[in-house]
């Protein structure tokens, strides 16, 4: 079985591959204080309650976008498996051209992303994963990594309204009855979705126009599922994206 860890900023996501069918998946804090020990018991533990042995996991694929993390995983990976893991960066081979201006200042979920959007459609594709960031990635229709676009996260967004907002109390992100609030949690409520829903259709329309070729839109991460519906540009939600993108990784460097 192939391990494929996706660290990002607030969750690490985990999924068990046998052959290209991810088996299991699961996820926990990315806590930047916990040992490649601790975080070596906790994914035994996991593998425990799926009757998964051990000895079944073969290799390991890894993308960080939290570089004090980046090491714990490699060296929890060879404590609890023994294996030496791949790590996704700049030398690794995508199998896609990167067009940014600097291929290095791309975040390794957002290459990741973007294969394994590309190998979905074969044409033109925007993702928009809804991280601790909401990113735009663009892949041209002859499967180039164009750039994209970084906005802050909806989870950061309303943070800071709670935060700098003397009246106004934190509330669950979620879909409200009406746009049109009758109380303050309806209307904060009402501002989220709603409002980031906007920002994404606004985005993707600008992206559509600039690059003058149809395009198929994927919405992924973790508040995706809430905020996609109210969309009318995100077609479809894979909730696996980053994961099925790492495994496509490792097929395209396994003889490396």
């Amino acid at each position: 079985m192939l391990l494929a860890i996706d660290v990002g900023n607030t969750n690490i996501g985990f999924g068990l591959f046998e052959g290209d069918k991810l088996a299991h998946q699961f996820r926990c804090e990315s806590a930047r204080q916990r040992t490649s020990d601790e975080y070596a018991v906790f994914i035994r533990q996991m593998l425990l309650l799926r009757d998964v042995e051990h000895k079944k996991i073969e290799a390991g694929i890894i993308a960080s976008v939290v570089p004090p993390l980046t090491d714990v995983m490699v060296e929890m990976v060879r404590r609890a498996f023994a294996r030496e893991p791949l790590v996704v960066g700049p030398k690794i081979r995508s199998g896609m051209a990167i067009l940014y201006e600097n291929p290095r200042e791309v975040g390794a979920d957002r290459i990741v992303n973007a294969v394994a959007a590309y190998e979905q459609v074969h044409g033109g594709v925007i993702v928009v994963d809804f991280g601790t960031a909401t990113t735009f990635d663009c892949v041209s229709d002859k499967g180039e990594y164009l750039g994209g676009v970084i906005a802050p996260g909806i989870q950061i967004s309303a943070d800071a309204l709670f935060s700098r907002a003397a009246k106004l109390h934190r509330v669950e992100i979620a879909k409200p009855a009406r746009v049109v609030g009758r109380n303050p949690v309806q209307s904060m409520q009402a501002g989220i979705v709603f409002g980031y829903a906007g920002l994404v259709d606004g985005v993707v329309a600008r992206i559509k126009a600039e690059l003058g070729y149809p395009c198929a839109v994927i919405g992924t991460g973790g508040l995706a599922a809430l905020i996609a519906p109210q969309t009318a540009s995100i077609e479809r939600v894979d909730d696996a994206l980053t994961l099925q993108g790492l495994r496509l990784l490792y097929e395209r460097n396994a003889d490396a």
